[in-house]
């Protein structure tokens, strides 16, 4: 964001003078109306108000890094590595090229206020406007082998469902095998990327999640979405304390997820199931059947005319029969 500095002296919504904000920022009243025009490209609506100065009408949610930081408990935040960026190509993206030595204590995260190339599940697209969402990724390292990753994307969608819960949202509903329903439909997305290769049973993910906090509008979506701030609206959404619980609460999952395994997370998982008895139908081939949950490994059970049948994340995907 080319004008944070001055978004930043004007979130309070008050008048200020083109004077006033040029001392502030050691520039020119040139300099500041160039700003605010760049702004407004940018997508802030801000008015000029004739002989007094430039009131900012668009309300903003800032991600400040130290404040992020001070909200996550100590246990969490001693073992972060944090950045804060206004703008990357994809903060999975940013993790793997930054990616810890193998064996390293440290948890680095990233997160982003943009995205230039947000991708999701299968390589789609992931909608990513300035200002409005949460674009958070972190690495994580694990004992085991590649089927773990399956049950992953689930732990972790339970530790985004109850952080989420935790701070006013609710029922939180999980969708197989990575999304985060709320409200009228997907409020967040969760994609798990192997980093590096298997070297004797260690195995190093880069997880990420975009959360839609305050978006109201999206084009090109073809499936139902929402937000936070559209379907929990008496609650205050800042973007700065969501970051933090949903760290604290990563980093808590996957821990619980390296000592007892996925195990601890099924029945949790499954109570929040939004396929649960529904009528469904895979993406891929001719498997249709009625939602039965997740079996020990994470994959999704289908009762189908030959019997129950396990559906594995990479294989398919599934959505309700119309």
């Amino acid at each position: 964001m080319k004008s944070r500095a001055l978004i930043s002296l004007m979130a309070d919504g008050q008048v200020h003078s083109g004077e006033s904000l040029a001392s502030s920022l050691g520039i020119s009243r040139t300099a500041i109306w160039k700003q605010v025009k760049r702004a407004a490209d940018e997508g802030y609506e801000i008015e000029t108000i004739r002989g007094r100065g430039y009131r900012l009408i668009t309300a903003v949610d800032l991600l400040e890094e130290p404040v992020i930081l001070e909200s996550i408990p100590e246990s969490a935040r001693r073992r972060v590595r944090l950045k804060v960026m206004d703008e990357v190509d994809s903060t999975n993206a940013e993790i793997i090229r930054h990616r810890p030595v193998p064996g390293a204590s440290v948890i680095p995260v990233c997160i982003a206020d943009h995205q230039t190339a947000g991708r999701g599940r299968r390589g789609r697209e992931w909608q990513s406007p300035r200002g409005q969402n949460l674009y958070l990724s972190l690495a994580l390292t694990f004992h085991g082998g590649f089927a773990m990753l399956d049950g992953l994307s689930l732990v972790l969608g339970v530790a985004a469902a109850e952080a989420l819960e935790a701070m006013g949202a609710g029922p939180v509903g999980l969708k197989w095998p990575n999304d985060i329903f709320l409200g009228q439909g997907k409020v967040a997305g969760i994609l798990v990327e192997l980093q590096g290769e298997l070297e004797e049973g260690v195995i190093q993910v880069v997880a990420g999640i975009g959360l839609n906090v305050h978006m109201k509008q999206a084009e090109d979506v073809s499936q139902a979405w929402d937000s936070l701030s559209v379907a929990c609206p008496g609650t205050v959404w800042a973007r700065n304390e969501l970051a933090a619980s949903l760290i604290d609460s990563l980093v808590g999952a996957a821990d619980e997820f390296s000592e007892s395994g996925f195990a601890a997370f099924r029945d949790r998982w499954q109570r929040r199931d939004i396929f649960a008895g529904k009528a469904l139908v895979a993406s891929q081939g001719d498997l249709a059947g009625v939602g039965a949950g997740i079996d020990g490994s994470g994959n999704y059970l289908l009762e189908t005319e030959g019997g129950v049948t396990a559906v594995r994340a990479g294989e398919i995907s599934l959505r309700v029969q119309l």
